[in-house]
């Protein structure tokens, strides 16, 4: 069975490039990933934080041409939420897109906190990267 699923966006006036270089860092995540805001460390070459649902792993896509930053977490019951993300040219910046599915048992208030929650992270990261980019 299909879950739903929504696509979260923003448009970053910063080069996809460099947009993509800063978000797939796990140590830069307190920065803007409000549910990662603190704790992260790395242990034996695995990254870990700490989040509302306790501590957990966070396993970036490895280092790739194309802007792909997804992103598996793992909660500390071993359930693995994967993470659909992506920094793809727009012009002179880019888009940076997140996909949230409806996990199962979620209801719709939940599923819009959860879309609403990604949607000011990009915010917080959008606000970040181009304060950078204008110092």
């Amino acid at each position: 069975m299909l879950q739903d699923v929504r696509i979260v966006t923003t448009s970053i006036a910063v080069p996809w490039q460099v947009v993509y270089e800063f978000a797939r860092q796990p140590s830069l995540l307190p920065q803007w990933a409000s549910g990662l805001a603190a704790g992260i460390v790395e242990e034996d070459g695995r990254w870990f934080g700490d989040s509302p649902m306790g501590r957990v792993q966070i396993e970036m896509a490895p280092d790739n041409p194309y802007g792909v930053l997804d992103h598996d977490v793992t909660l500390p019951d071993g359930t693995v939420f994967s993470n659909p993300m992506r920094a793809v040219a727009n012009g002179d910046g880019c888009e940076l897109s997140f996909t949230v599915f409806r996990a199962d048992g979620v209801d719709s208030a939940q599923f819009e906190k959860d879309c609403a929650h990604v949607a000011g992270d990009l915010q917080a990261l959008k606000r970040l990267m181009e304060s950078r980019a204008h110092r």
